[in-house]
C-alpha cells in the first residue's frame, strides 16, 4: 500500500454521491463514497448486490455520471466533461470487460475481427497487425478465425480482454471477469490479467464476488451501503507468491484487513464483525490505551430502578 501511495493517482474521488431518481422512488447507490486507485495498480472491489460496486463502476467507466461529489480519472475531472469529451474519454481512457460475452463479443464475426472492431479510425493493416498481436497476449492468435459459437466460456472471455485493450487504454475495467467459468479458467484470466498489468502498466480495477479470486490481488475493497468500508492488504509474506496463481487455493487469510476513515474520521465496521459480538443498537464501548483505539461490546445496562 505504501508504494502506492507515493504515485500519482489514476482513480480520486471524494465523497461521491449517486441518487437515481424514478416519479416514485429515489435511491440512493453511492453515500460519499472516498477511494484512491494508484497508476498501474490492480485491485478488486467486492460487495453485495447492491451495496454500490457496480455503480462506481460505471461512474469511473464515464458510462453515468455522479450526482456530487469529486471524480478524477487520469487528470481529468469526470464532472466537467462536455457530451463529446465523455465519448472521447471512454474511447481513449476506459476499456471494459463484462460478465456477460453478448456485450463483449459479435456473433457472426471472427476473433480477430472481433478485436478490430474499436479500432475504427486506424488503417487496415495496424489494425489486423494490432488485433493479432492482442491475440497473441491472451494466447488465442490460433483461433483468429473463429467465431463466437466455435469458442469455449474462457476463451470467449479472453477475446474480451483483448477487445477491452483495442485502443491501448489506462484504465481496465472488469465486471466479474470470471464469474461464468469455471475455477482453473477464472484462474488462468486472473494469471493474464496480471501479466498484462504488469508488462503495459494498464490499472487493471476487477469487480468480484468470487472470494478466492480476490485473495490474489493485492488490494481489495469492499464497498458496502454505497461506501468504502473496508480495505484488504496482502501481508507482506504472501507478496512474493503472487505471481503463482495456484497458491492461496483455501480460505486461509492472506490479507490484512484495514477499516477506512472518511474525512470526519468516521468509520463502517463490517456488519459479519459486529454480528460475532451480537452487537446490537448504535453503541459500542471506545477506549484509548496507549497507541491503540479499542472498540469493545457495551456492558448490558442496569435494569435496577432506585
Amino acid at each position: 500500500m505504501e508504494a502506492y501511495e507515493s504515485t500519482p493517482p489514476m482513480v480520486e474521488c471524494e465523497n461521491l454521491v449517486k441518487i437515481y431518481k424514478t416519479k416514485d422512488i429515489e435511491v440512493l447507490a453511492l453515500q460519499g463514497l472516498e477511494v484512491r486507485i494508484a497508476k498501474g495498480e490492480l485491485m478488486a472491489i467486492i460487495g453485495n448486490s447492491g451495496s454500490g460496486k457496480s455503480t462506481f463502476l460505471n461512474m469511473i467507466g464515464g458510462l453515468d455520471r455522479p450526482s456530487a461529489g469529486r471524480l478524477i480519472v487520469d487528470g481529468k475531472d469526470l464532472f466537467k466533461l462536455s457530451d463529446r469529451e465523455l465519448v472521447d474519454y471512454k474511447r481513449r481512457t476506459v476499456g471494459f470487460v463484462w460478465q456477460n460475452n453478448a456485450r463483449n463479443l459479435v456473433p457472426y464475426l471472427t476473433a480477430w475481427q472481433n478485436v478490430q472492431m474499436p479500432m475504427l479510425f486506424d488503417k487496415g493493416a495496424q489494425k489486423k497487425r494490432r488485433a493479432l498481436e492482442l491475440l497473441e497476449m491472451v494466447g488465442l492468435a490460433h483461433k483468429k478465425n473463429s467465431r463466437l459459437a466455435q469458442l469455449s466460456g474462457g476463451e470467449q472471455q479472453r477475446i474480451a480482454v483483448a477487445i477491452s485493450l483495442a485502443n491501448r487504454p489506462k484504465l481496465l475495467l472488469a465486471d466479474e471477469p470470471t464469474g461464468s467459468v469455471d475455477a482453473k479458467t477464472g484462474a488462468y484470466i486472473l494469471d493474464m490479467l496480471r501479466a498484462i498489468n504488469r508488462d503495459t502498466g494498464v490499472t487493471i480495477v476487477i469487480v468480484t464476488h468470487d472470494p478466492l479470486l480476490a485473495k490474489k490481488v493485492n488490494r481489495v475493497v469492499a464497498i458496502r451501503d454505497g461506501k468504502i468500508s473496508s480495505e484488504r492488504i496482502m501481508k507482506q509474506s504472501y507478496l512474493d507468491r503472487l505471481h503463482d496463481i495456484n497458491a492461496f487455493t483455501d480460505t486461509k487469510e492472506v490479507q490484512d484487513e484495514y477499516v477506512v476513515l472518511d474525512r470526519a474520521g468516521r468509520l463502517q465496521i463490517p456488519r459479519d464483525m459486529l454480528d460475532k459480538l451480537h452487537i446490537e443498537g448504535n453503541r459500542m464501548k471506545m477506549e484509548l490505551r496507549e497507541d491503540k483505539i479499542i472498540l469493545e461490546k457495551p456492558e448490558p445496562e442496569s435494569e435496577d430502578k432506585e
